[in-house]
């Protein structure tokens, strides 16, 4: 399964205006994980501690999806049925755009 992760993409954008659409998921870069295998090349952001042992110590938990809720927190869902909701919640000004839809 492609990672398929947003916020890389964003990351390979020269100017991302808050508003991720289909045209930027097919821009080539090594950051669309959408378009490429495995990991982008380098990590998007600087962890914190607590980021740090979430990966060392998992959570036992079968998430596969995540979704902004615009606050600085995250929905996280199990199936795409369900992800598919949380974009239509949090994320409905992108609705349309999103990839998976």
């Amino acid at each position: 399964m492609p990672l398929q992760c947003d916020p890389t993409v964003i990351f390979g954008l020269k100017n991302f205006n808050g508003n991720l659409t289909k045209e930027d998921l097919k821009l080539k870069t090594p950051y669309n994980t959408y378009l490429i295998c495995g990991l982008p090349p380098t990590p998007i952001a600087s962890p914190g501690i607590d980021s740090i042992k979430a990966a060392l110590y998992p959570a036992d938990v079968n998430y596969l999806f995540f979704v902004s809720r615009n606050d600085g927190t995250h929905c996280f869902s199990s199936t795409l049925a369900e992800h598919k909701e949380a974009v239509n919640v949090y994320q409905k000004r992108i609705q349309e755009d999103h990839p998976l839809e």
